[in-house]
């Protein structure tokens, strides 16, 4: 019987030397070097170059493609009845935004309807985020019930809406019983804007409240025992734990919701058509006026940018201070 010593040879000498592996010098089929643009590399990367291009050409067609042609158009006289080539005005467009009654009001419009909506969205789906945290009986029911606003088309968020603002709708039946008169309450200057805030609000809080609820659910629990034990009542907690732990998503949530509410247009050609009187024009109502009804895209454009401006100006504050804290 031959033995064989650690380097594979026979300890009685009759044998030839048996070539045993040694651990962990096997080559591994991974780590072949490959040529350049040759073998398995070259393959993965051309199929992933072969998966992202339909992305890529619908993101640089339908996206990069009519923000640039937007831009050169705000530089225009553009109009879709013209047949010659968009006719260049320079800054006109811009210059011409600043002594337009109706873009500063529409402004304005915006920010009372944002500053309208924002507290409540933000403050009640806080409060719907607190009580969706607590671990009682049917609670997965309840977040559905409190989510399912945010799943359900605007559009048809909109009708539902506009029918309970109407004169037999049930505003003026809840008013009625109350012993209050009916109102046109889309029809009145006084209340049109309002009254599309309050449906604005309810439409925001299930996406709110989600984001809230996940962020409640991260803040480490130790935080809480450790405040109880130093004697930290609920009030305590809430101020020194809860909101600094919320403050990246409290953050979050005031930017989209900013960005959104600003970019307000289908409640507003549901609901109310701008009116009356431009109480509830907002900006961004404004500018599909000016293309699709006045024909003045160049105009319409350069709306737009300067409301893109503002809007991604405050983004970046916000985003800014957050980094800072």
């Amino acid at each position: 019987m031959a033995v064989l010593t650690r380097n594979g040879e026979d300890r009685n000498g009759g044998g030839r030397p048996t070539a045993v592996p040694r651990a962990g010098l096997r080559p591994r089929a991974g780590l072949r070097r490959r040529g350049p643009g040759g073998g398995p590399t070259g393959r993965r990367r051309l199929v992933g170059v072969v998966f992202t291009a339909p992305v890529l050409v619908y993101l640089a067609v339908f996206q990069l493609f009519p923000v640039l042609y937007g831009f050169y158009l705000s530089f225009t006289g553009y109009s879709p009845l013209d047949r010659g080539a968009p006719r260049p005005v320079g800054l006109g467009n811009y210059t011409a935004l600043l002594g337009s009654e109706d873009f500063l009001k529409s402004l304005r419009v915006t920010v009372q309807f944002v500053a309208e909506v924002l507290p409540f969205a933000v403050g009640i789906a806080l409060g719907l985020a607190l009580l969706a945290n607590r671990r009682i009986p049917g609670i997965g029911l309840l977040r559905a019930g409190l989510f399912l606003p945010r799943i359900v088309p605007l559009t048809a968020v909109s009708l539902v809406w506009l029918w309970m603002y109407s004169p037999d709708g049930w505003f003026n039946d809840l008013a009625g019983s109350l012993g209050l008169a009916p109102r046109d309450w889309l029809l009145d200057e006084d209340s049109a804007l309002h009254s599309v805030a309050v449906m604005r609000v309810w439409k925001a809080l299930g996406g709110n409240m989600v984001l809230f609820l996940a962020g409640l659910q991260a803040i480490p629990g130790v935080l809480y025992e450790a405040a109880k034990m130093d004697g930290a009542g609920a009030w305590a907690r809430f101020r020194h734990v809860t909101l600094p732990g919320l403050r990246p998503v409290m953050v979050y949530v005031i930017t989209i919701n900013i960005v959104y509410l600003s970019q307000s247009f289908a409640e507003i050609f549901i609901l109310t058509g701008g009116g009356p009187l431009g109480s509830t024009t907002t900006t961004n109502y404004l500018i599909y006026q000016e293309a699709f009804q006045n024909n003045r895209f160049g105009s319409a454009s350069a709306m737009a940018f300067v409301l893109f401006a503002a809007i991604f100006a405050f983004a970046l504050v916000a985003m800014r201070g957050n980094g800072r804290k």
